[in-house]
């Protein structure tokens, strides 16, 4: 497990020319430090006199932010996984007919497993977006910026693990999943620009 490692462990094997972790995991990675930001807001606020009317809802989004951080540090080790499984299909072999078949159904099934974690990623990583939010308007004003920090990480993430969900849609021929994927992705997208867009506004109201 990466996240059990020393930070370079993971950042010289990513500078390698190891074809794992890549750009999946560098994104999980990403947004896991987003929600971490968040968490460090809700733990600057918790306690606080200043804040005893949202004591509940800090609460609350520091569970969040915990459970979305511990997600994202899993699915940092399941992109190298599925890409092993990915890179396997491909070194199959195809003398014959049916060997061809075989290897040809074992690569669309590797894909779809591929894509469905960046897909994950990006989902988890607005929802990264969106607690930054909560911690922008409610938190710690003093950590304000590390509120506005966390939602440019995750908006990077979900653009980031989008990149990776496009290589792999491209290539998958069931056209239904692929589009089905690409088009929430794309929601997902426009509702953490917004995201991002209005958390830096509030934080530089904020920060005077």
């Amino acid at each position: 497990m990466y996240v059990e490692k020393p930070m370079v462990v993971f950042l010289d094997k990513l500078a390698s020319r190891s074809p794992e972790p890549g750009g999946g995991s560098a994104s999980a990675l990403v947004g896991a430090v987003g929600a971490a930001l968040v968490s460090m807001v809700a733990n600057l606020t918790l306690g606080k006199e200043k804040y005893a009317g949202v004591q509940d809802r800090i609460e609350a989004l520091l569970r969040d932010s915990e459970g979305l951080r511990a997600e994202l540090q899993t699915l940092i080790q399941r992109d190298t996984e599925v890409y092993a499984d990915v890179s396997e299909a491909y070194k199959l072999p195809r003398d014959t007919e049916e060997q061809k078949a075989e290897r040809a159904a074992r690569i669309q099934e590797a894909l779809k497993k591929a894509t469905e974690v960046p897909f994950r990623i990006a989902e988890k990583c607005l929802e990264v977006a969106r607690l930054s939010e909560t911690a922008a308007e409610i938190g710690n004003v003093g950590a304000v910026s590390d509120a506005g920090v966390a939602v440019l990480l995750a908006e990077a993430a979900a653009q980031s693990a989008a990149l990776n969900v496009r290589i792999n849609v491209n290539s998958i021929e069931d056209r239904e999943f692929a589009e089905s994927r690409w088009g929430r992705i794309e929601e997902i997208l426009e509702e953490s620009a917004r995201l991002r867009d209005s958390v830096l506004r509030l934080t530089y109201e904020k920060l005077g």
